[in-house]
């Protein structure tokens, strides 16, 4: 019975229950291996050393930046005193009890307003080009930083993206397409943007903070106390609401990663969802998913809210007092009007960088949760990386000697269900194979779906280590070479054959860096793919769409075969080649077949026991074992389990009239 899906509103629900038991940890829809991730959640110094970490080779930059924004911050720290000269000591000629300073009236016996009105010509001028250097330096300063923002989002995602093709296989499964692309797009472009919300902006913040702070000093110490009130208000609120934000966050990016993951299988099964008329459902359960998200942003919304609403009553409140305060000492005589206008433009300013970091903050949590998943993502161990290989292949130093010495295999288990009780331990899939095959030898397996032959294929290409036995490689466990020297020596031919987004020539090429185009047309023609490349529109130029949605299963097929043919292996594995074509089309790939399996070590999976009955070796699997091996002619004369259903299909291809009849 299929599981029915709960609407959003009840998965929000489910939701809110759990934030309410766990209110700083992440909760939602992740597996218990990812949720015992997720609760190992960093603390924001590990995550700044972690990001600091990033930027090695490029801090000269940063270095660079700080210094023109500090120039910059402190021309905006001028323009208040600007403006009690202008005025105390030029408008309204109200200088207060000290009377204007020296430096101003220089030896004039008499301040006359003509010299107040030059002054003001100075002083608008020393404005402007304070204003043009501010703009000058704090331009230059944010250019670099935009520019090393983008370098460390390129470079963050090389490294993202790099690790996550070399994950185990069955971790690459669980991850699913979609979700490395929100990942790498999402994640990944939005860490590199915390050069901005951890290092520009804060240091901004902190220049005009201190350099506020020591001018409300020097005009008026009461107002500077009354005005630091304020710094540790800001951070215990800050501090609560950060460890109760950031949580949301991640549940909000796994959330998109799990819409994303399911908008992209429902557009690359499309077939499969018209087919079955599931366009109504598949569209129901995306908007299911937006829902949810919807919800959890309005949560952070609210919680966003209350501190904004804070400030808005914070920010007049201070302005109210400064009014009073200030207003009052100008009554007694003791500061001027000058004063107090500077003295709030400061205050505005102390209030400036604060109130911008704690707008900020929200932006900054989800980045800083995005950094935090793909740390996790780059602290999962890549394929073999338990054991260091102690061997290089060199193509031609090797003979291509395959032996497989009773290996048993299973999957790794899933991930349980949150609530569901624990995976029962995973099935062997291949139970003590032993098996040997010599250079240039062609096996073919044969047996039911299920019965193991694809999973030996993978153990042979190395996409998993047996947890028993080994598969040696002319004599050398398959566990002490370098991965990719043995697999530049293998070629793989399947039944879903898969194609890239690109020209035909580039299919081809893929299989050989720095293919030349006659290369390619050679192993087209050996592949018998040349006729129908040369009747597509552009040739060898064709883009043949995602996954080669332009060209018929048995193109797709020469295709492959071409490509394996410019690989040159050593290890050929076919599985399900020549399955489900055209007789035409399978007579075609045949033939560039047998050019391909020539002289190489090959691996053949076939249910059509016509097609391997030239092979030097059948090999039969049923259950994880091998039940019979040896040529076709002495399988056949067994009797045995290959006799049996050579004699099944024999039957069934056979005209009805032909059969015999069967007792009733």
């Amino acid at each position: 019975m299929p599981s029915v899906r709960p609407s959003s509103g009840r998965r929000y629900e489910e939701y809110r229950n759990e934030r309410r038991r766990a209110p700083s940890e992440p909760v939602g829809q992740a597996g218990e291996d990812e949720r015992r991730k997720l609760r190992r959640q960093r603390t924001f110094p590990e995550l700044f050393r972690e990001f600091w970490s990033l930027l090695a080779g490029h801090r000269w930059r940063i270095f660079t930046a700080l210094v023109t924004l500090s120039l910059a911050t402190g021309f905006v720290l001028l323009m208040p005193a600007c403006t009690k000269i202008a005025v105390d000591y030029i408008i309204t000629d109200h200088p207060g009890p000290t009377g204007l300073p020296r430096w101003i009236t220089g030896d004039l016996p008499e301040f006359g307003p003509d010299d107040r009105v030059r002054l003001l010509w100075v002083l608008t001028g020393t404005m402007l080009v304070i204003t043009s250097l501010r703009i000058v330096f704090g331009m230059l300063g944010r250019w670099q930083m935009t520019r090393l923002t983008k370098r460390v989002q390129v470079a963050l995602r090389r490294r993202v993206f790099s690790h996550a093709v070399r994950l185990p296989l069955h971790r690459v499964y669980d991850l699913k397409s979609g979700g490395v692309a929100s990942i790498l797009r999402e994640d990944a472009g939005g860490a590199a943007e915390l050069v901005f919300n951890l290092v520009y902006n804060p240091w901004q913040s902190l220049l005009q903070l201190c350099g506020t702070l020591v001018v409300l000093a020097l005009v008026d110490w009461r107002m500077l106390l009354g005005a630091m009130v304020l710094i540790p208000t800001v951070w215990l609120t800050h501090k609560t609401w950060i460890s109760r934000i950031r949580p949301i966050h991640r549940d909000i990016r796994s959330t998109r990663t799990g819409i994303d993951a399911h908008a992209t299988e429902a557009f690359g099964g499309m077939r499969v969802v018209r087919a079955f008329a599931r366009q109504g459902g598949e569209a129901s359960r995306f908007v299911a998913g937006n829902h949810l998200m919807a919800r959890q942003e309005i949560l952070v919304w609210w919680w966003s809210r209350w501190i904004d609403m804070a400030w808005q009553m914070l920010i007049p409140l201070a302005s109210t007092a400064v009014l009073l305060y200030g207003g009052s000492r100008v009554i007694e005589g003791s500061l001027t009007i000058g004063d107090v206008m500077m003295f709030t433009a400061y205050l505005l300013m102390l209030l400036m960088p604060l109130e911008l970091l704690v707008n900020s903050a929200t932006e900054m949590q989800t980045k800083l949760a995005g950094l935090d998943r793909i740390l996790d993502l780059l602290e999962e161990p890549r394929e073999f990386s338990e054991r260091e290989p102690r061997y290089t292949l060199a193509r031609g130093a090797v003979h291509g000697a395959i032996a497989l010495r009773d290996v048993t295999f299973a999957y790794p288990p899933r991930s349980a269900r949150r609530g569901g009780p624990p995976p029962a331990p995973p099935e062997p899939v291949i139970r003590g194979v032993s098996l040997e095959v010599r250079p240039g030898e062609t096996i073919a397996l044969v047996g039911p779906s299920g019965s193991g032959k694809t999973t030996l294929c993978n153990l042979v290409a190395r996409f998993h280590d047996p947890q028993h036995g080994a598969v040696l490689f002319d004599g050398i466990d398959l566990r002490d070479i370098d991965v990719d020297s043995y697999r530049r020596l293998l070629g793989i031919v399947e039944q879903d054959v898969f194609l890239f987004d690109g020209s035909v020539a580039d299919n081809i090429a893929y299989a050989r860096r720095g293919a030349t185009m006659e290369q390619i047309r050679a192993a087209a023609r050996a592949a018998n793919a040349a006729e129908f490349i040369e009747r597509l529109d552009a040739g060898y130029d064709t883009r043949i769409g995602e996954r080669g949605v332009r060209l018929s299963g048995g193109q797709k097929q020469r295709l492959a075969i071409a490509r394996a043919l410019l690989a040159d292996p050593r290890i050929l594995i076919l599985d399900e080649a020549t399955s489900n074509l055209d007789t035409e089309s399978e007579r075609l790939i045949q033939q560039s077949l047998a050019d391909l399996m020539r002289g190489r070590t090959c691996f053949v999976i076939a249910h059509r026991l016509s097609t391997i009955r030239h092979a030097d070796r059948i090999v039969v699997l049923e259950d994880g074992r091998i039940i019979e091996s040896g040529g076709h002619d002495e399988l056949l004369a067994r009797g045995g389990r290959y006799a049996d259903v050579l004699k099944l299909q024999v039957e069934d291809a056979a005209p009805a009239s032909a059969r015999p009849a069967r007792a009733p």
